[in-house]
């Protein structure tokens, strides 16, 4: 199947995680039931997770960990090409700030969902400008050089991999499928999984936002 349609792949590679080390890490914490992790993980792992990144938005613009300060964040890894996991993730998020937006809009506001390319050979400015479309208006796109993607996966604790498909000159990116929610002062609060539905980001969302510590209106400016 053509790359250039990547709405018309078909599901056939499931999201892997690392083996060994913050992989396996990231295994054990998606088999909980409940969205958000406990406080206990919350307080040991906020100094992991989120750091200092330079990158490009669907607007052209260069972007960096700046510009999430001031939001309740919600940050997904992925790449446009995905034919399963990604929009379904991306579309969840949407569907949880809306609902949030229903019986809070003070705390819906607060919040900019945030979508990261792992394929920045694919996903140009123009690629995620298209795709981000599709999904909340808010959505902040980002993108950047191979490097550059590597320096902000690497503070998220993010696995990413191309994966060749085999006589094709297709290929996929295997990825961890993780949302993580951050605070306004960029600090990490939790995250939500694969088995995360738009009820469970709402009502975790609704009781973790506080409106008076987001400085910003949840838009990517």
């Amino acid at each position: 199947m053509s790359a250039k349609s990547p709405v018309l792949l078909i599901a056939a590679l499931g999201v892997l995680l690392a083996a060994g080390g913050v992989g396996a890490w990231y295994f054990v914490q998606s088999q909980k039931p409940s969205s958000i992790i406990s406080s206990e993980t919350r307080t040991s792992g906020s100094a992991l997770i989120g750091g200092p990144f330079a990158l490009t938005g669907q607007d052209s613009q260069p972007r960096s960990e700046a510009d999430l300060m001031g939001h309740y964040s919600l940050i997904y890894f992925g790449y446009t090409y995905c034919p399963d996991v990604c929009p379904t993730a991306l579309s969840t998020m949407t569907q949880g700030i809306d609902l949030l937006e229903e019986t809070a809009p003070d705390k819906a506001a607060a919040v900019l969902p945030v979508f990261i390319t792992v394929d920045p050979e694919r996903d140009t400015v123009a690629a995620l400008a298209t795709y981000a479309s599709h999904f909340h208006p808010r959505f902040l796109a980002l993108t950047g050089t191979p490097e550059e993607v590597a320096v902000a996966a690497k503070a998220y604790r993010i696995y990413y991999q191309r994966v060749e498909e085999v006589g094709s000159s297709d290929y996929l990116m295997d990825h961890s499928s993780i949302i993580y929610l951050m605070a306004p002062d960029g600090s990490y609060i939790g995250h939500f999984t694969h088995a995360s539905t738009p009820e469970d980001i709402a009502l975790d969302l609704a009781k973790q936002i506080d409106p008076a510590l987001a400085t910003k209106a949840g838009a990517g400016s």
